[in-house]
C-alpha cells in the first residue's frame, strides 16, 4: 500500500513570528545599550508585553525616538539534537525610556521584524503581522509533544512508516520536533547528522479540538503503510 501523501503546507513567516510571540515565556529587550531579560507570564506570552504601532504613530516628544530591539528564541520542547528552531527579532522605536519594571504592555513603533532558522532569514512586514493570527496550537504545542514522547513513545516508530525508506538508513533516533496547524515534524538523528521530515495533516487545523482527529489520521495512514521501521529511542 502506498504511504500517506497529501499536498504539504507550512506556516508563513508571519504566522511563525506570531506563534513564537504567543508561546514565548521570555524575551530579551535591548534598549539604551542594555540587555533586559523579561519573563512573559500570562496566556498571551511575549505578545502581551508589547503593542506594535504603525510607523510614525507615536509621539516621541522632546526626547526623540528611542531605539529598541526585542529578541526571542524558539526552542524545541523535546530533547532533540540542536534544539534551537528559530530566532525572531523585532526592531522599533519607543516614545519613552524602556522601564524593565513595567508590567503593562509597552508601545513600540514598528521598524522591522525578521525570523531566522536553518532555511535562512525572512523579513516580515507589520501588515503581515497584523493580518495573521498565531497558530491555534502554538501555546499547546510543548505539552502535546512532550505527552507524545513521555506517554505514547510507541507511536513515534509507527509514524516513521510515513517516512521514505531511504531516510531511515542508519537512523539512530527519531523524536517529534514541531507541531502546527498544518502537520507534525519529526527530527531524524543519525550518528553524525540529522534531518527533519514533515508529516502534513489531511487538512489544516483551525482550533485545538481538531488536532486530535488529524493526528489520528496520520496514525491510521501509518498503520495502513507497508513500510516497517525500527527506532532506537
Amino acid at each position: 500500500m502506498r504511504p500517506f501523501r497529501v499536498r504539504s503546507s507550512t506556516p508563513s513567516p508571519a504566522e511563525r513570528v506570531r506563534s513564537i510571540l504567543a508561546a514565548a515565556h521570555s524575551m530579551t529587550v535591548v534598549a539604551d545599550g542594555r540587555r533586559h531579560e523579561v519573563y512573559c507570564a500570562g496566556e498571551d506570552g511575549a505578545a502581551g508585553r508589547i503593542h506594535l504601532h504603525e510607523p510614525h504613530d507615536l509621539d516621541h516628544g522632546r526626547s526623540g525616538p528611542l531605539p529598541v530591539r526585542l529578541e526571542l528564541t524558539d526552542i524545541a520542547p523535546t530533547p532533540v539534537r540542536e534544539r534551537l528552531r528559530a530566532r525572531v527579532t523585532l526592531a522599533g522605536l519607543l516614545c519613552a525610556p524602556y522601564d524593565p519594571e513595567r508590567t503593562a504592555s509597552t508601545c513600540v513603533e514598528f521598524v522591522r521584524a525578521s525570523i531566522e532558522d536553518h532555511r535562512g532569514r525572512a523579513d516580515v512586514t507589520l501588515d503581515a503581522l497584523q493580518n495573521t493570527g498565531p497558530d491555534p496550537l502554538a501555546t499547546r504545542e510543548a505539552g502535546m509533544l512532550n505527552h507524545l514522547v513521555d506517554s505514547h513513545r510507541d507511536l513515534v516508530p509507527l509514524l516513521l512508516r510515513l517516512v521514505p525508506p531511504g531516510a531511515k538508513t542508519g537512523l539512530g533516533r527519531a523524536l517529534p520536533l514541531a507541531l502546527d496547524r498544518y502537520g507534525l515534524t519529526l527530527r531524524l538523528e543519525y550518528p553524525a547528522t540529522h534531518q527533519d521530515v514533515r508529516l502534513p495533516f489531511p487538512r489544516p487545523v483551525n482550533d485545538i479540538e481538531q488536532a486530535g482527529p488529524q493526528i489520528h489520521a496520520l496514525l491510521s495512514a501509518a498503520r495502513r503503510s507497508s513500510h516497517s521501521s525500527r527506532l532506537l529511542a
